[in-house]
C-alpha cells in the first residue's frame, strides 16, 4: 500500500485488511478449544466412575456391615451419608454456574458438541468476576473442604485432598488471585467450563475418600468384652471303657457385639452374638479339629488366635446287619475292604487274615485269597485286644461267555463276521476287573450246500487260513466257534459255552 495517491477503495480495503490480521492474532485456534473439551470429558468420565465406585461401597456395605454390625455400623454409615450430602450441595452449586456460563455462551453446538461461544474471553469475566459468581464459588468450595474434614475428626491421617482454591503462583514468583486465574481476563469460555469440571471431579474424590474412610473404621471397632461362660475342653470326645476321661475347664470371655472371623478346620462359621456355631458331619474314624479367631484389634490390625486341637472319634452306629450271602472274597483279583474299630483311630488298629493276605493302611484295605473255601480277618488295636472277627467265604470268579463280532450268538451281517479278527472272552455283570484271555478253540464255518470247514485255533488272535475262511462267509451260512477255552487272573483254564452265529444280508 506504499507509494503512490489511493482511491477510496484501495483505502478501505487496507482498512478491512489491518481489521482482519487484528483479529487472526486475537482468535484462539480450535485445536486448543478441542483439548479444553476433551479434558472436559475426561474429568465428567472420571467423575462418573468414581460415582459408579461409591454406589458400590455403599451397596456392598449395607449388605454386609450394616446388618452384620448394628450399631457400630450404623453411625459409621449415617456420617458417610453427611459426607455425600455435603458434596452434592456444592456439586449442585457448580452445576448452576456451568448452566449459566452456557447460555450466555449461546448454548451447545451439536456439531461440537461443546458450547458456541467457546473461544469468548469477555463471558467468563463478566459473569465470574464482575458479579462476583467466582467469590462465591471460592467460598463454597472452602467451605464443603472444611466440613469434609470435620467429619473425620481426628482421623485424617494419609488424606489428601485435591479439592482446593489455593492462590497459584506465577513462574516469576509472584501471585494471582484464584478467581482471575481461572475465570478472569483472557479465559475462553470453554477453559472456564473445564475448571468447573475439575472442581466436580476434584468434590466427588474426596467425597469418595472420606466415605469410604468413615466405612471402613467399622472394622477398627475395639473388642468389647462383655460375656463369660465357663467352659470344659476334652482332648477327646470319645473313650473306650476303662479310659479315664480328662478335661480343662477354664473361663472364656466374648464380645456380643462383635461377629469376628471363626474357620474350624479352614472352614468359615456362621457368628451369632459373638459366638461361632459349627456344624459338621465327619466319617467313621478318628479326626482332630482346630479352631481360628480372627479380630481387628484397636490400632487397625487383624490378629488371628488359633486352638488347640482336640480329637473327635466318630464310630458306626451298634447296629450292625450283615449280608451272609454276600459276604464274599474272590480267588484271583484284589478285594477292597473297608475296616474301621469305633472308639480307635483307624491309623492304630491292626488287621490279619487266614488263607491268604491283606494289605493296605488308614482304614482301606486289599485281600488276596488263592484256594476256595472260608477265611477269617480279625481286627486288633493298640495293645493287641482283639476288636472283632469276620468271616468271609472265598470263591472262584464265574466263568466268561465267548464274543466274536460283539456277540456271543444269534445273527450278524456276513460284512460284519468277514471284518473280525479275534475272539474274546469277558465277564457280564462282575464288580471287578478280570481280565480272561481266550487260549484255544475250534473254528467251524458251514455255508449252504458245501461241507463244513474246520480249522482248530489258539490264542485270541485268527490265524491266515481261518481269515480266508470266514472271508467266503455269505448271507445263509452258519460259524461256529466251540471248544472254547480261556484263563483269567486267577490262572485256572476254563471251558466255555460255545458261539454260533448265523450271517445275514
Amino acid at each position: 500500500m506504499a507509494g503512490g495517491k489511493e482511491t477510496p477503495r484501495q483505502r478501505m480495503i487496507g482498512i478491512l485488511y489491518l481489521v482482519l490480521l487484528g483479529l487472526i492474532a486475537l482468535s484462539i485456534p480450535d485445536s486448543l478449544m478441542d483439548a479444553f473439551k476433551n479434558i472436559t470429558n475426561s474429568l465428567d468420565k472420571s467423575r462418573d466412575n468414581v460415582n459408579q465406585s461409591l454406589k458400590d461401597t455403599y451397596s456392598a456395605f449395607e449388605k454386609g456391615k450394616l446388618t452384620q454390625e448394628g450399631e457400630k455400623a450404623k453411625k459409621a454409615y449415617d456420617e458417610a451419608k453427611q459426607a455425600t450430602a455435603i458434596a452434592g450441595e456444592l456439586n449442585d452449586y457448580i452445576e448452576s454456574v456451568k448452566k449459566e456460563l452456557i447460555v450466555a455462551g449461546g448454548g451447545i453446538n451439536e456439531t461440537t458438541q461443546d458450547v458456541n461461544a467457546r473461544d469468548n474471553v469477555d463471558i467468563s469475566p463478566r459473569i465470574m468476576i464482575n458479579h462476583k459468581k467466582a467469590d462465591e464459588l471460592r467460598e463454597k468450595v472452602a467451605q464443603t473442604r472444611t466440613k469434609l474434614l470435620d467429619l473425620l475428626g481426628n482421623d485424617q491421617k494419609g488424606v489428601n485432598f485435591s479439592l482446593n482454591v489455593e492462590d497459584p503462583v506465577n513462574k516469576n514468583g509472584s501471585t494471582k488471585k484464584w478467581q482471575e486465574a481461572y475465570f478472569g481476563d483472557g479465559i475462553p469460555l470453554g477453559a472456564a467450563l473445564t475448571t468447573l469440571a475439575k472442581l466436580q471431579a476434584d468434590n466427588k474424590n474426596a467425597e469418595n475418600e472420606v466415605v469410604k474412610k468413615l466405612l471402613g473404621n467399622v472394622d477398627k471397632a475395639q473388642i468389647n468384652l462383655d460375656q463369660f461362660k465357663a467352659v470344659i475342653v476334652a482332648p477327646t470326645s470319645y473313650i473306650l471303657a476303662g479310659q479315664p476321661y480328662t478335661a480343662q475347664v477354664f473361663l472364656t470371655a466374648y464380645d456380643k457385639a462383635a461377629n469376628p472371623t471363626i474357620t474350624v478346620d479352614g472352614r468359615s462359621v456362621p457368628v451369632t452374638a459373638g459366638v461361632g456355631n459349627f456344624s459338621s458331619v465327619y466319617g467313621e474314624g478318628s479326626h482332630r479339629i482346630s479352631a481360628s479367631i480372627s479380630v481387628r484389634g484397636t490400632d487397625g490390625t487383624i490378629k488371628t488366635y488359633s486352638s488347640d486341637p482336640v480329637m473327635l472319634t466318630v464310630a458306626r452306629p451298634s447296629a450292625v446287619v450283615s449280608a451272609d450271602k454276600m459276604n464274599v472274597l474272590y480267588i484271583g483279583v484284589e478285594n477292597p475292604l473297608s475296616i474301621s474299630a469305633p472308639g480307635v483311630a483307624k491309623e492304630s488298629i491292626h488287621v490279619s487274615m487266614t488263607s491268604g493276605s491283606l494289605s493296605g493302611t488308614g482304614g482301606h484295605y486289599v485281600a488276596k485269597v488263592s484256594s476256595i473255601g472260608e477265611t477269617n480277618i480279625t481286627v486288633t488295636g493298640d495293645k493287641g485286644q482283639v476288636l472283632g472277627t469276620t468271616k468271609f467265604r472265598t470263591k472262584r470268579i464265574p466263568d466268561p461267555k465267548a464274543f466274536f463280532a460283539g456277540k456271543s450268538g444269534g445273527n450278524t451281517s456276513a460284512a460284519n463276521i468277514r471284518a473280525q479278527d479275534r475272539i474274546f472272552a469277558r465277564l457280564d455283570g462282575f464288580d471287578f476287573d478280570a481280565k480272561f484271555t481266550v487260549t484255544h478253540y475250534t473254528l467251524l464255518v458251514v455255508k449252504p450246500r458245501q461241507d463244513a470247514i474246520i480249522k482248530p485255533g489258539s490264542g485270541s488272535v485268527l490265524t491266515g487260513d481261518m481269515k480266508t475262511a470266514l472271508n467266503s462267509v455269505t448271507p445263509g451260512s452258519t460259524v461256529v466257534f466251540r471248544d472254547i477255552t480261556a484263563v483269567g487272573p486267577d490262572g485256572v483254564q476254563r471251558e466255555i459255552d460255545p458261539i454260533v452265529l448265523s450271517a445275514t444280508n
